[in-house]
């Protein structure tokens, strides 16, 4: 066994040696910044509800540099759920869900990580949230598909400016 402490992220000696690699992507930190769960015709919905809302959705990702020439960055991955029955309203939910990323990738990849990897790494956790949010709110949990983060980014790439 060495007696030099390790870096358990990727076994190298903890003392600083210059062979060390950065990692591309870290996750600071991640954190709900917004939610929302709103039963607009509550308590008179639960009495009335006899099928399951049907619910439309809205996802949106931005990304903002945290300080200006660092590498530093707030992805917020936004989801709306409007669920409504018989023309109905039965709730909505609005989340905010981010993560402070530290990049270290060439700049011409910058985009594709920040707006495909960054939010394929929070998708989980916002997934959970608004599950939980509904199921507590009265009403089936909301279970998203997995999100195709790529066709989401190239799907927004091909918009004209001005036009998101």
């Amino acid at each position: 066994m060495s007696d030099q402490p390790q870096n358990p992220a990727n076994g190298n000696p903890a003392n600083g040696s210059s062979g060390q690699e950065q990692m591309p992507i870290v996750l600071n930190i991640q954190f709900t910044k917004d939610l929302s769960f709103e039963v607009p015709g509550a308590p008179g919905i639960y009495a009335t509800l006899r099928e399951q809302p049907r619910v439309d959705l809205a996802l949106d990702v931005q990304a903002r540099p945290i300080q200006e020439g660092e590498n530093v960055f707030e992805v917020s991955l936004m989801i709306r759920a409007d669920a409504k029955a018989n023309d109905t309203a039965c709730f909505i939910a609005e989340l905010t869900y981010c993560g402070i990323f530290t990049l270290n990738v060439p700049q011409e990849h910058l985009e594709p990580v920040l707006l495909v990897e960054c939010p394929r790494l929070l998708f989980p956790f916002a997934r959970n949230i608004l599950a939980d949010v509904t199921r507590e709110g009265g009403f089936p949990p909301v279970m998203l598909n997995p999100i195709d983060f790529v066709q989401l980014w190239q799907s927004r790439r091909a918009q004209p400016v001005g036009t998101a």
